[in-house]
């Protein structure tokens, strides 16, 4: 079997520039790739980095080379269509069914999955104009992904942002996979997810902390956007890019995580608290470094409780039918202590996973077993962390109705 064949579109915009690394990581991992820019693409990054970059000649009008027909063949033989950046005229042309350069022709004649990378100013994206443009786009099909908030050009921010190149990537990689687009079974659902794990201080340089990456929150923050959700990731120290699409609050500790979800989770639809929260924290803060002092042994460090976020969640939830999911990290008698925890909990799902120092922490890849309040138990095999988190929604949206 061949390598996949990825068509990168590029439109013209600023952000034209950070194609340059979604095309490094397309062909680094494997795919054969075209470049096909728009001449006003070309004003930002030039045909020769392209070439050069991707290993194959840019085609930039339907005249070039017309005995093979590239406004039809490019289209024909590709296994995935991504244009990023994606600009607001991009979109319109591409919704209204326009060809009036090589790149537009493209994507009329792609019979494969179509992903559209947005950048533009807030004011454009959020113009009704854009927005019913990318809604046809999604309703035929299309993956259109949301923009990030951030620094635009100029002295701007705001929502218009190309999300970054990694973020871009593993959507392209994911719709590979599939074949095409997930669900948007999320449409109209806010959904707040914690990720990663809290660290207690206990002096200015030193704190109680775990292992957790924060991977698996972000694999299901990303679901859930592509699914069609508005997200509101809750991110406790994990140093990952912005999931595409999703509102990142950052917490340190266990009382500022806590602060952050019950807030976002007051007009939430479903909370999923795939934190790793610390149990305890330090009872005193020291205000400097601790010393060690020859000849004497550290003094004891007394630990105290902290708040039970998921069972608080569970017994007051702010709505009626809101939908509480958590996590189990067990390193013994798994599936006992996890169906222990779910009845002392109160959540309608719970995710028990076995953990250790080689096992999900930091890793790609995790198996589950995901308990419901009803007696079900649904068994996730060992794969990608995004499959567990489909596998998740799945059983969310059965139950929301």
């Amino acid at each position: 079997m061949g390598r996949p064949q990825v068509v990168l579109g590029v439109s013209g915009g600023i952000a034209a520039y950070k194609a340059c690394e979604l095309l490094r990581r397309l062909t680094e991992s494997g795919h054969e790739v075209r470049v096909v820019p728009t001449e006003s693409a070309l004003h930002f990054v030039g045909e020769a980095t392209w070439s050069a970059l991707s290993g194959n000649p840019v085609p930039t009008r339907v005249w070039d080379d017309v005995h093979q027909v590239p406004h039809v063949r490019i289209g024909q033989h590709a296994d995935l269509v991504v244009v990023a950046p994606a600009t607001a005229d991009l979109l319109a042309r591409a919704a209204h069914g326009l060809a009036d350069d090589l790149l537009t022709n493209t994507l009329l004649t792609a019979r494969c999955p179509v992903v559209f990378a947005p950048a533009m100013h807030t004011e454009m994206w959020e113009h009704p104009a854009t927005q019913d443009n990318v809604a046809t786009l999604r309703r035929r099909g299309a993956v259109v992904i949301e923009p990030a908030v951030g620094r635009l050009t100029g002295a701007d921010t705001g929502k218009g942002r190309l999300p970054e190149p990694a973020e871009i990537y593993e959507v392209c990689r994911r719709v590979l996979a599939r074949g095409g687009a997930l669900p948007r079974d999320l449409a109209g659902r806010h959904v707040v997810i914690s990720a990663g794990g809290t660290r207690e201080p206990l002096d200015p340089v030193r704190y109680l902390g775990n292992r957790s990456s924060g991977k698996q929150g972000y694999a299901l923050a990303r679901t859930a956007v592509a699914r069609g959700a508005r997200v509101t990731l809750v991110a406790a120290n994990t140093g990952l890019p912005d999931p595409a699409g999703a509102d990142v609050l950052t917490a340190g500790t266990a009382d500022q995580l806590r602060e952050a979800v019950l807030k976002a989770a007051a007009d939430a639809d479903v909370v999923v608290m795939a934190a790793a929260v610390a149990d305890f924290r330090p009872a005193a803060y020291a205000t400097g470094k601790i010393k060690k002092r020859d000849g004497e042994e550290p003094a004891p460090i007394p630990l105290v409780r902290n708040p039970d976020i998921l069972a608080e969640l569970s017994a007051n939830r702010p709505r009626a039918g809101q939908l509480v999911v958590g996590f189990a990290a067990e390193t013994d008698d798994v599936l006992a202590n996890g169906r222990a925890k779910l009845a002392r909990k109160g959540c309608d799902l719970l995710v028990v996973n076995e953990v250790g120092e080689r096992k999900v922490f930091g890793a790609e890849e995790n198996e589950a077993v995901v308990l419901g309040a009803d007696g079900s138990e649904t068994p996730v095999p060992h794969g990608p962390k995004e499959a567990l988190a489909d596998r998740v929604w799945d059983l969310v949206t059965a139950r929301l109705g």
